[in-house]
């Protein structure tokens, strides 16, 4: 008389989630959002300019100004820019995460400072969007708030793509 006995396995089990495009730009979204705000508060801590240096000196008197420059300064000083680059950024990165994982190595590092080069030094600096930066102060304070965003993106990312 044999009794059937049910196996039990301590293994557990790991469910791998299947790739998503959807959940991946999702997941990247909500992170570069979170990131962007990260990103302000580093700029808080470790501002580009010291304390009681104006950001934006004005133009000195004389210097011909156009509407061209002052539509362009306005739109680099606007918060919805800042939101929507960083909102497309980890959208962008998420769905490459999503099918390219090697893309999150050092959790995210390497993303903030790939966006600081193509930003800072890029097509955004060329438009006149981003004011480049001239001191050493102002490059590591960019690139650090650059890699705090990388950073921030890629740990949002990973928590939200595993509740989704």
């Amino acid at each position: 008389m044999s009794l059937l006995k049910p196996r039990l396995t301590l293994v557990k089990r790991s469910r791998k989630p299947t790739q998503s495009l959807a959940k991946g730009i999702t997941a990247g979204l909500i992170g570069g959002l979170v990131a962007v705000a990260a990103r302000s508060l580093s700029g808080r801590v470790y501002p580009r300019r010291p304390r009681g240096v104006p950001e934006h000196p004005e133009l000195p008197a004389g210097e011909p100004t156009s509407r061209a420059l002052a539509i362009r300064k306005k739109l680099a000083d606007s918060h919805t820019l800042h939101w929507g680059i960083g909102a497309a950024a980890g959208a962008a990165y998420g769905a490459v995460a999503e099918y390219y994982p090697p893309v999150t190595s050092k959790d995210g590092a390497s993303f903030g400072m790939a966006l600081a080069a193509l930003s800072q030094d890029g097509p955004l600096a060329a438009v006149g969007l981003v004011e480049p930066a001239e001191t050493t102060r102002e490059r590591t304070s960019e690139m650090t708030s650059f890699v705090i965003f990388g950073i921030v993106t890629e740990t949002v990312r990973r928590i939200v793509r595993r509740v989704i």
